[in-house]
């Protein structure tokens, strides 16, 4: 069957419970609620004559708002609606809230309906006679408000008394009693209330009240963001149900038994995993894993692994393995245990074979092709039903290298019938003559991620098996395969994945840029990978800081600005990057009033709040005379709101003197300026509103120290160029500009790689490794200039 005729028969179905049609198609284009919603209308048994609307709609918050961890009580909840024993919106919140608290244990029949109100029949006369006294009390309010009154206020009041009444009848009792209070509607019943304008406050006391006013304190997420993830004891209660369209749904829980053995083995600590696969260099989505992984760990007191998920050995480089074990503690994680899923590939083969055994798994001879066209149309393989004996004996064919590649995999056999794509009998095995970056030439077979991931996640006795939302799809196949082999199962729990504006973070995407030489490498200063980030300046606090603001939550509808992780930039390099002064494009002014022998040592700012006693917190400018400043900076015709140089106008040259030009000396083609005429005021009387940065000559006839500069903008043009069919369309052509030779002041000269520096004017830089001893590089990292926090989303 078709998806359109999938889609119709399902919404058929919703329709006959009782939804409306823009309900019905809302909820089919949710394929967790529309999963969730047909598996409650099979349980409740009202698959083929439906049922009334009433009952339909509280079936509908069944499937949307059952408690997780209650699963193995929803069938007796159901039984109740439908026997209109719980008939009420306010009777099924109860039952959630109750069902919630009890999770898994055994449930008592009469609590259970003692909480749900269950048998409590309200009379007409009750409503009306607990109404009357309502509107007996607010009788003087009512008068005065008439039909503007809150009748919602009112209905609470009578519900709070009777929490098992029909909300639509006691809606019906209010209204009755209130036209018999108040007669007919009348015109001014119908007008808008006229707002009364707010008295406005002198300015004074506006001041003293934004200063008073407290701010909201932050939530305890926000605090602490890892708060949302239960304890590795609470790992016995129902948190996923896998529905089959052949067999029961599997509620996922451990058993006891299993449960305290893996308490036993990890003490009751949280143990994570942070998986990366080595086939690339890690990016920023990545330091986002990291957070949640070894945060969670670090938060509870735990153990966090870094495994390398090393089961393609045809993508993976022992350079990725070195790089992902160092940009790891980059970011400031020390892992438990460094760990490859190529360590455990001898259990994992045996499992393989167990799995043969009970019937789970086959081998299978169709071409990748074929698998993918049969997987569409839900057909079953050939050999799906071949003997397990017969599949074992090919099984260790397949591993003593008897078979050629693309010849045979081992599948497994799971349910080509279901509504998710990821349990159509994946592929847990698959040839490869090739040899492996850890684990060498002793295997000749590799295990798929999907056969792979969750066993070591069982070995490894992870608590949280935490990932990004793609990979949500794939709990089915996660808890089936463990059930399946009877292994501990880790809580598997699903967070957006980090989509930044004007990037693209695809490890395909990436490799591309890199292989086809689009980018100077997997560091290269404009990628968002870690490396990249790093060789432009960037910290790994700067980096956390900002991971941790936007949180771990499950929402995956949105990009974040590049802006807001600018933010977080300037924020971090704002307290650790000395000031400095560094001239672009320079322009050379001759200040003719002082002598071309002269040298004045002149202190400047590391800082901004440099005290005056603190050494430490200047350095030494030398004032010659002859200075450099940006030719930005010049203009030969003034404006009003121009703060720069000009002929006869003064500026201030910052941490020195106002200078006021004097001539403009042009080259030889009569346009080009080739030199400023100044005077300085050595007396510092003048007090011009421009301030310019500039670099002097060291000594006379000598010219300031020369360095170049890499200026970085945007690697793409479009805020989402993963979207493009051809991304690289998109590149921008002005990403990176390189300006040879700039000027800087002398105290740069000792400047190392790594060290980081707030150019005056221009923005924030960082040495870059292609420094040599005769000439330094500068990366800019970020501009001065901050969108993020003046839009208001700071």
């Amino acid at each position: 069957m078709g998806k359109d005729e999938n889609r119709e028969e399902t919404v058929d179905l919703f329709l006959r419970i009782g939804l409306d049609e823009k309900t019905a198609n809302n909820t089919v284009a949710n394929n967790k609620v529309t999963t969730n919603l047909k598996a409650v209308i099979h349980e409740a048994g009202v698959t083929d004559d439906g049922c009334s609307k009433a009952v339909g709609n509280l079936l509908y918050t069944v499937a949307t708002k059952f408690p997780a961890n209650a699963l193995v009580h929803r069938p007796t909840l159901l039984e109740y609606i439908v026997s209109l024993k719980i008939k009420s919106p306010a009777q099924l919140e109860a039952a959630h809230t109750f069902l919630g608290r009890l999770g898994s244990e055994n449930l008592q029949l009469n609590e259970f309906e003692e909480a749900c109100g269950v048998g409590v029949e309200v009379s007409l006369e009750e409503i009306e006679h607990t109404a009357s006294m309502v509107l007996e009390e607010k009788r003087d309010m009512i008068l005065e408000m008439r039909y503007r009154t809150n009748v919602g206020e009112l209905l609470g009041q009578i519900r709070a008394t009777h929490p098992w009444a029909d909300a639509k009848i006691v809606k019906e009792v209010i209204d009755k009693r209130l036209y018999g209070l108040l007669g007919e509607r009348t015109a001014a019943d119908n007008e808008k209330p006229v707002k009364k304008k707010k008295e406005k406050l002198p300015k004074e006391d506006v001041k003293v009240m934004a200063v008073q006013t407290p701010s909201v304190p932050p939530t305890e997420e926000e605090l602490n963001p890892f708060t949302i993830f239960p304890g590795p004891e609470e790992n016995i209660k129902v948190h996923t149900e896998i529905f089959f369209s052949d067999r029961p749904v599997l509620r996922v829980s451990n058993t006891k038994e299993i449960l305290k053995k893996h308490l036993e083995e990890t003490g009751g600590r949280v143990f994570t995993r942070f998986p990366p696969e080595p086939n690339g260099y890690l990016h920023i989505g990545h330091a986002k894993a990291m957070f949640v992984s070894f945060g969670l760990a670090k938060e509870r007191g735990g153990c966090c692994y870094l495994r390398y998920d090393d089961t393609n050995p045809d993508a993976e480089k022992k350079e990725y393995i070195d790089h992902i074990q160092e940009i790891v503690r980059w970011m400031g994680w020390e892992p438990f245990k460094i760990t490859h899923t190529s360590d455990y590939f001898e259990e994992l083969y045996k499992l393989a074979v167990e799995l043969i055994k009970k019937g789970h798994a086959y081998v299978d001879h169709q071409s990748a092709e074929e698998i993918k066209v049969s997987r569409e149309h839900k057909r079953n393989s050939p050999w799906r039903d071949r003997p397990i004996e017969e599949s074992l004996e090919l099984f260790n064919d397949m591993k003593m290298g008897l078979i050629e590649e693309n010849k045979a995999t081992l599948r497994m056999k799971q349910d080509m019938q279901s509504d998710n794509f990821n349990m159509y009998d994946l592929i847990a095995y698959r040839i490869k003559f090739t040899p492996h970056p850890h684990a060498g030439d002793k295997w000749c077979i590799y295990p798929s991620y999907d056969y792979a991931h969750c066993i070591v996640d069982s070995l490894e006795n992870i608590t949280h098996s935490l990932c990004t939302l793609e990979f949500e799809t794939r709990r089915a196949s996660y808890y089936w395969l463990l059930d399946a082999l009877s292994l501990y199962q880790p809580y598997v729990w699903e967070y957006s994945r980090l989509n930044i504006t004007n990037t693209v973070m695809s490890k395909r995407k990436l490799n591309k840029l890199v292989t086809d030489k689009w980018v100077d490498g997997w560091d290269d200063p404009r990628l968002m990978t870690l490396a990249g980030l790093r060789r432009r300046g960037v910290s790994a606090t700067a980096i956390n800081t900002f991971i941790r603001g936007i949180g771990i939550t499950r929402s995956d509808n949105s990009t974040i600005r590049l802006d807001r992780l600018e933010y977080h930039i300037r924020e971090d390099l704002n307290k650790t990057a000395a000031r400095q002064m560094v001239v672009l494009h320079p322009l050379k002014v001759v200040i003719t009033n002082l002598d071309d022998k002269t040298i004045l040592d002149l202190d400047a700012k590391k800082w901004p709040d440099a005290q005056t006693d603190d050494a430490s917190a200047f350095y030494k400018v030398p004032f010659t005379n002859v200075v450099y400043i940006e030719r930005s900076d010049f203009r030969t015709k003034d404006s009003k709101d121009y703060y720069g140089l000009a002929p006869g106008k003064s500026i201030l040259l910052r941490y020195a003197f106002p200078i006021k030009c004097t001539e403009v000396v042009y080259s030889d083609d009569g346009e080009t300026i080739g030199e400023i005429r100044a005077e300085y005021d050595s007396s510092k009387n003048t007090k011009p509103k421009g301030v310019l940065h500039w670099v002097a000559q060291p000594s006379p006839g000598v010219d300031p120290l020369r360095v170049e500069v890499r200026l970085f903008d945007k690697l793409f043009l479009s805020e989402n160029p993963a979207e493009l069919e051809e991304f690289l369309t998109d590149l921008n052509p002005e990403s990176k500009e390189v300006i040879p030779e700039a000027f800087a002041v002398p105290s740069l000269r000792d400047a190392a790689v790594g060290d980081k520096f707030q150019f005056e004017r221009l923005g924030y830089f960082a040495v870059d490794p292609d420094s040599t001893p005769e000439k330094l590089v500068f990366n800019r990292t970020v501009t001065l200039r901050d969108s993020y926090s003046k839009g208001g989303n700071k």
